[in-house]
């Protein structure tokens, strides 16, 4: 059986929760499934001496006995890409991913195999993911997000680039004000250009992003007010580098966010705290705010996290735990389960489908099974 390749528009699609979560649906339905992502773009070193932690999620939820290495042939560190580009390793790279695949896809009825986190990602060693299609003649899944019409630029773009392997495209963390647009006008749309539409997985907040708890445990912040709740979820973040005046506009248009402000400008920090959608403070610099913005946390019943780093670092952690944090768990994985068997069709990539239509070149007749809906058509004709 051809494998299913799940790749996305850009990074925090939920690309991983849903590859896992397709495997397991697969397994429900008697196969026998592997998974493999042949590029190790989520590492914690930047030499990549520790490895992707999508592939170890993997293992844990799919039961697969393997030695991490084969499930990832390549990390794909910096130092990686400094040695390719040193030297030209395409045809040995390629060579690596095409046998471990080969020889996984032994042992299992089906497996489903994860892209990077961008398209072009791998390029260096003509490995981006379209690549990566090519090369193991997989059926692929796009899965991207949906805000406004605009982002249908990013579908068809990414669409195309895997013309002849496009399984189909699967919209994720759809809001609900949106859904109507997306299913009534977008899907119609992708349908005439020969891009299915396999499903539109509805937002759900606790997918969408990481309680403040978690997010003070991935900064190793200090709760300078530990009677405040951190059950709030931060799906976005805000710099607080402004006026108080522009600053407490710009933050009481914002929702479920979290602050990041230096512990000296405490302005900026009560301007925060008067916002109702700030669910956490960030102080940056290792910088204890005055009492009274303390009190004033404690009357608006808001977290405040401090922490050692400048706000430059901060960010930077704080984008990635926003990005990555929401697949690194089983539950998160088995919620995906249940959302795609409610709003996704995903059955037809659990079964090998007809052959495709074809013409033989010495007749000039079609060849392959026809369609479901082919023969129907025939029928109705007579």
């Amino acid at each position: 059986m051809k494998p299913i390749f799940v790749t996305s528009t850009g990074e925090g699609t939920g690309k991983t929760a849903i590859a896992i979560a397709a495997a397991k649906l697969a397994q429900e339905r008697g196969l026998d499934v592997g998974y493999f992502k042949p590029k190790g773009t989520r590492l914690k070193s930047p030499v990549g001496k520790t490895r992707d932690e999508d592939p170890l999620l993997a293992m844990e939820m799919l039961g697969i006995d393997a030695d991490l290495s084969e499930l990832e042939p390549v990390v794909y560190s910096p130092a990686f890409v400094e040695e390719a580009i040193r030297g030209n390793r395409d045809g040995e790279v390629r060579e690596r991913v095409r046998e471990h695949f080969d020889a996984l896809a032994d042992d299992y009825d089906l497996v489903v195999v994860e892209g990077g986190g961008r398209l072009e990602t791998g390029g260096i060693v003509g490995l981006t993911d379209p690549d990566v299609a090519e090369l193991l003649d997989a059926r692929t899944v796009v899965v991207g997000g949906y805000a406004n019409p605009a982002d249908v630029d990013e579908v068809l773009a990414a669409a195309r680039q895997f013309e002849g392997h496009l399984a189909g495209v699967l919209f994720n963390a759809v809001a609900d004000a949106n859904f109507d647009s997306l299913n009534t006008d977008v899907v119609p749309f992708l349908e005439t250009r020969d891009i299915p539409v396999l499903g539109i997985v509805p937002r759900v907040q606790e997918l969408a992003g990481v309680t403040v708890a978690d997010l003070a445990d991935a900064l190793g912040a200090d709760l300078l007010n530990p009677e405040a709740s951190t059950d709030g979820f931060v799906e976005r973040f805000a710099v607080g580098a402004m006026g108080s005046d522009a600053a407490l506009r710009h933050f009481r248009r914002m929702r479920n966010a979290a602050m990041i402000t230096g512990g000296d400008r405490s302005e900026i920090q009560a301007a925060a705290l008067g916002a109702p959608g700030i669910e956490a403070v960030v102080l940056t610099g290792g910088l204890r705010p005055s009492g009274a913005i303390l009190g004033k946390a404690a009357d608006a019943d808001v977290p405040v996290l401090l922490v050692q780093s400048d706000t430059k670092v901060t960010v930077d952690r704080i984008e990635n735990v926003l990005s990555t944090g929401r697949t690194r768990d089983p539950e998160t994985v088995e919620r995906m389960v249940d959302l795609l068997a409610d709003h996704a069709d995903l059955e037809g990539l659990f079964a090998d489908g007809p052959e495709p239509l074809g013409t033989d070149p010495e007749t000039g007749a079609e060849t392959g099974t026809a369609t479901d809906s082919e023969t129907d058509d025939d029928t109705d004709e007579e």
